[in-house]
């Protein structure tokens, strides 16, 4: 199986500046051990289970939380494929193949 778990999360009681809030999040999910993507408005991450993007999101929250963030915003899209693996990267390699590299 594989999830792709298209997460954003943020304190909304902060001020403007957020990335000293997120940069932990993304450490939690970079040391998770799950392939991952960082984008500007996200992060896509890859798993082998529903249980574990839910980990991911609730381990976000908390360490939000930690931090004395009393409001949190989060978005989660969750793409769920029984027998795939290896989408993080195929999605993105099978539409290079028609049209040619894309940023990434």
């Amino acid at each position: 199986m594989s999830v792709l778990l298209d997460l954003s999360v943020f304190p909304t009681d902060q001020g403007a500046s957020l990335s000293r809030f997120v940069a932990p999040v993304i450490a939690m999910i970079r040391d998770s051990g799950h392939p991952y993507r960082l984008a500007p408005m996200g992060t896509v991450v890859e798993t082998e289970t529903l249980p574990e993007a839910l980990d991911l999101i609730r381990r976000a929250h908390e360490l939000l939380d930690g931090q004395g963030c009393e409001r949190v915003y989060a978005t989660a899209k969750l793409d769920i494929r029984r027998g795939a693996t290896g989408r993080l990267t195929g999605k993105i390699a099978a539409v290079e193949r028609l049209v040619g590299e894309v940023a990434q």
